[in-house]
């Protein structure tokens, strides 16, 4: 395994786990296909240092079976949400050395020379009280809700390179820096979308995690990982801080990616602007947010699905259907199509969700789709409690 370079592993080739037409990766014009995928993998932990802990003796079970799920699934580009950020990556080779590398449960290994991590916002205080439960610090008050710096963090890991030279952040975007932004507002006061001072939008970010735009080098096309994990628009009150953030966070990739839409952006290094007009994109991550059913706020993610260069191929499972009618409680009042499920919550609330989204740009053609959720009863279902997350993939032909 090759280490980190800066944040990525630059080492090795680019290898296509899907089967291939036209000769794809022969570089004589045929399309590349290429299988991407999201997977909120829930490896946070709860204090620091114990996520590499654990992954540096390859007898984690939670680990073993989040490694299986991806060795079942064989993603060329992976995003994993909920992996705490850890400086040099040595989590991330931690898992890929004694995890991903190790067969699990007769499952092939699998390699994944390139990877990208980067510092997130969670735990990242702002000095503010911004739960108003009259203490300065801690999780709430955070940039986004962590108990240190880097819970809950991203990794991308990819078979394909990833042009770590031109890949954009936007870790430190400020809320109030998006145009009509869907500020919270204090129900106590007739002013609106007060809840935050002016003190307090001056500093607070708006990204709960980060917003990354990675570059993936697929035999000579350039595809747009667009990854990010906005908050659940939950664990508030009816000021609905999260709520509102939770919008807004979705609506900066719908933004980025609409011509005429994105110029307010700036990332990190002070780049300005969205993407630029003709690239192609994948969207991914868990969004926290169902178009029909859940807590958020009404037409959150819509705003991505209905966005004009978005295409929405719905990846849909049997597991998710079987759930759905097992568990009952608020799963019998959705009107959402349990098939499209993708998390496996609460039963008497909010129930099971579409809330995990791999979505490609139009100028991509996606030909296959899936979230793998095992129906009970199959050898695999034993792998659904890796998570409360199912893996979503799509399988894409690059033009």
């Amino acid at each position: 395994m090759s280490g980190f370079v800066g944040v990525a592993a630059s080492a090795g080739l680019a290898v296509s786990s899907v089967p291939a037409v036209a000769d794809p990766g022969s570089g004589r014009g045929g399309p590349a296909d290429v299988r991407f995928a999201t997977f909120n993998a829930s490896l946070n932990r709860a204090a620091e240092g114990e996520l590499l802990r654990d992954l540096s003796t390859g007898d984690d079970e939670q680990a073993r079976k989040v490694a299986e799920v991806i060795q079942r699934d064989r993603p060329d580009v992976l995003l994993l949400n909920e992996f705490d950020y850890v400086a040099g990556g040595a989590a991330a080779d931690a898992f890929r050395d004694n995890y991903l590398e190790v067969g699990q449960h007769g499952a092939a290994p699998i390699d994944y020379p390139h990877a990208y991590t980067a510092p997130v916002n969670t735990g990242v205080p702002t000095g503010f009280d911004l739960d108003r439960d009259g203490e300065t610090g801690g999780p709430g008050d955070a940039h986004g809700f962590g108990d240190f710096e880097g819970q809950y963090g991203m990794l991308v890991l990819s078979k394909h390179p990833i042009d770590t030279g031109a890949v954009r952040t936007f870790q430190n975007f400020r809320w109030q820096d998006m145009p009509g932004a869907t500020l919270p507002d204090d129900p106590a006061t007739p002013e609106p979308d007060d809840w935050y001072s002016d003190e307090v939008l001056d500093v607070l970010r708006l990204s709960s995690k980060s917003h990354w735009d990675l570059p993936i080098d697929v035999d000579g096309r350039t595809v747009h990982l667009l990854a990010a994990h906005p908050t659940p628009p939950s664990f508030d009150g009816e000021e609905d801080r999260n709520g509102t953030r939770n919008h807004d966070e979705i609506r900066f990739w719908a933004d980025y990616v609409t011509p005429g839409k994105g110029g307010y952006i700036y990332d990190d290094a002070g780049g300005r602007g969205g993407l630029r007009p003709g690239e192609r994109f994948v969207i991914a991550g868990d969004y926290n947010a169902d178009p029909h059913d859940g807590d958020s706020v009404d037409a959150a993610a819509t705003q991505l699905l209905d966005a004009p260069l978005v295409r929405d191929t719905r990846p849909a499972s049997e597991g998710a259907v079987v759930a759905a009618e097992q568990q009952g409680g608020a799963n019998d009042e959705h009107v959402g199509p349990a098939r499209l499920d993708t998390a496996d919550f609460d039963d008497e609330s909010p129930g099971n969700l579409r809330v995990d989204y791999v979505l490609p740009s139009r100028g991509l053609l996606p030909y296959d789709d899936g979230v793998f959720w095992p129906e009970p009863g199959t050898d695999l279902a034993r792998l659904g409690d890796a998570s409360d997350h199912h893996l979503v993939r799509v399988d894409l032909f690059v033009p």
